[in-house]
């Protein structure tokens, strides 16, 4: 479990037993548990979703996006605004795209990003919880966009040092591949919509590989928010036939 427990340190800010010793290849080792992770934090906003949907659609996406921003920390909404800005400010200068993606100051692009992606899943949210079957899918969005995160980190070089780079070197592939079968099997049975989840995934590695040549961690991050998105648009294009919450 040991594996687990560090997955939830690094992605959430839930509470967890304290290990009494660390080694830094135990952390890359966690990301066979990420998805895990995210199936965790898909619970708590499918919990948070129905709690306020007794009251009102607006309510209950309210609570999950709350309970989503506050359960991760806003971890990949940070890597999301620092990616931003630096693709906006750089003018396709490599140097200048590294200098922004360093500095920790929030720029105009990074707070434009921001404003879009938490509106952006507070109405998605909304019409989920008014549609009631397809809110079932939020349990496996999570889980999703943190297993695309290991696939990019395996796949694609590090273009600069941080949490990116922690796990580019150690590649699982067997857990990976079960992950994805999990993911597949649970998708079919609850949300058919994200059998699709994939094309979000590779979609944005493309983006990298063609845009960056490469991979950062405000990169893994970026490509978690904009991922759960897309999959949250999925969800309501392809609803589910499972009954309302």
């Amino acid at each position: 479990m040991r594996g687990l427990i560090l997955a939830v340190q690094f992605l959430t800010r839930l509470p967890t037993p304290q290990l009494a010793e660390f080694k830094p290849e135990w952390l890359a080792a966690s990301a066979r548990w990420f998805p895990a992770v995210g199936l965790i934090v898909g619970a708590l906003l499918l919990a948070a979703l129905r709690l306020g949907g007794g009251v009102d659609p607006w309510l209950a996406a309210l609570l999950a996006l709350l309970a989503w921003v506050g359960v991760t920390g806003g971890l990949h909404l940070d890597g999301l605004a620092d990616l931003s800005d630096a693709l906006g400010a750089a003018h396709r200068s490599r140097e200048r795209f590294f200098e922004v993606l360093k500095d920790p100051h929030l720029g105009s692009f990074g707070v434009l990003s921001l404003i879009l992606a938490v509106v952006a899943k507070l109405v998605l949210l909304m019409l989920l919880a008014r549609q009631g079957g397809s809110a079932w899918g939020l349990l496996l969005v999570p889980a999703w966009a943190r297993g695309f995160a290991v696939a990019w980190s395996a796949t694609l070089p590090a273009i600069a040092p941080g949490s990116g780079e922690r796990f580019a070197w150690q590649r699982d592939w067997t857990g990976m591949s079960l992950n994805l079968a999990v993911l597949l099997a649970l998708s079919a049975w609850l949300a058919p919509a994200l059998l699709l989840a994939p094309l979000a995934g590779l979609g944005w590695r493309r983006f990298l590989r063609r845009r960056l040549g490469g991979m950062t961690g405000d990169c893994l991050g970026a490509g978690v928010e904009i991922c759960e998105i897309a999959m949250l648009g999925l969800l309501l294009i392809l609803p589910a036939q499972l009954p309302a919450l």
